[in-house]
């Protein structure tokens, strides 16, 4: 839990979007930015940065790629003018229909939920 995470730039958003980040690496970030934090010594997760309706769902951080229900409650917690920013800030026209899997979409969706952490 304590290994480095990739800064949080569009390089980064792109290496989720295009598969180059592992999915344990990926799901770090997010856990990151909805203020899950680990403590090794206590050997448990550190809830108190966490927004209450992750916290009370989601008392240690879900797997958002290998699991629908917590990508589906990411995807409705991005702001209505955050829902295109693949779109509008990198160009990402989206995945082919052979491509439409459900492991690449979730990958979307948190690079998509990561931008709007990007300053």
């Amino acid at each position: 839990m304590t290994s480095e995470l990739p800064p949080l730039n569009t390089e980064t958003v792109w290496a989720i979007i295009n598969d180059e980040i592992d999915d344990a690496t990926v799901n770090r970030l997010v856990w990151h930015y909805l203020g899950y934090r680990y403590d090794p010594d206590q050997n448990l997760w550190d809830l108190s940065a966490v927004a209450p309706e992750w916290r009370e769902k989601y008392p240690e951080p879900p797997d958002f790629i290998a699991n629908r229900p917590p990508t589906v409650q990411l995807t409705r917690s991005i702001a209505p003018e955050n829902k295109q920013l693949l779109k509008e800030k990198l160009g990402f026209p989206g995945y082919k229909v052979n491509e439409l899997v459900p492991r690449l979409t979730r990958r979307a969706t948190i690079a998509n939920w990561l931008l709007a952490y990007i300053p």
